[in-house]
């Protein structure tokens, strides 16, 4: 079995109220065996298909470029590369903080006309989080990793630090984690 660790990125705007839909700009993923060792990495930007001009906002909360997302590639190809990273054919489970991650891959897969059954094995870290450490309602990563007294590293809300910092939480509590 293979945890996927994993944080996206998405456009964004400051006002909730523009109805525009968000659309992944990153994958951050980490992949751990069942011994609990980091086996590889995966970070690739995305190019928006109906957005592909990030507001200020975005490029400020996440600190990523226009230039990197005009230089990026299709939702399809870079999905089809993180499949083959995650290697389909042998067990994983999907791991990120919270649902969303998993709701947005559901989006865009729906968006490009994709197959989501590969999104079935997956778990909330956050919310399992929670039950492991008997707190009253899930917390924010940040909050988390004071309380394992890790450090966050890196750059909170880019793909690939996020998926770091997740892995580190989740590697703290390897084997407590319920996975089907």
């Amino acid at each position: 079995m293979n945890y996927i660790i994993l944080d996206l990125e998405a456009t964004c705007w400051k006002d909730r109220n523009i109805q525009k839909q968000n659309e992944i700009i990153e994958i951050g993923a980490i992949k751990i065996n069942e011994q609990g060792k980091s086996l590889s990495e995966f970070c690739e930007f995305i190019k928006p298909k109906h957005n592909p001009v990030l507001s200020d906002f975005c490029k400020e909360l996440t600190t990523i470029t226009q230039e990197e997302i005009d230089a990026a590639d299709t939702y399809e190809n870079v999905i089809d590369r993180f499949k083959g990273w995650i290697n389909l054919n042998e067990p994983y489970v999907l791991c990120s903080w919270g649902f969303y991650d998993k709701k947005q891959f559901q989006k865009d897969d729906e968006l490009h006309q994709l197959n989501t059954e590969w999104l079935k094995n997956h778990i909330s870290v956050k919310h399992q989080y929670a039950e492991i450490k008997n707190l009253n309602k899930p917390i924010g990563m940040g909050g988390a990793l004071k309380k394992e007294k890790l450090t966050l590293e890196g750059t909170h809300h880019r793909g690939i630090d996020d998926a770091r910092n997740i892995a580190k939480i989740f590697k703290a509590h390897f084997g407590k984690w319920n996975v089907k």
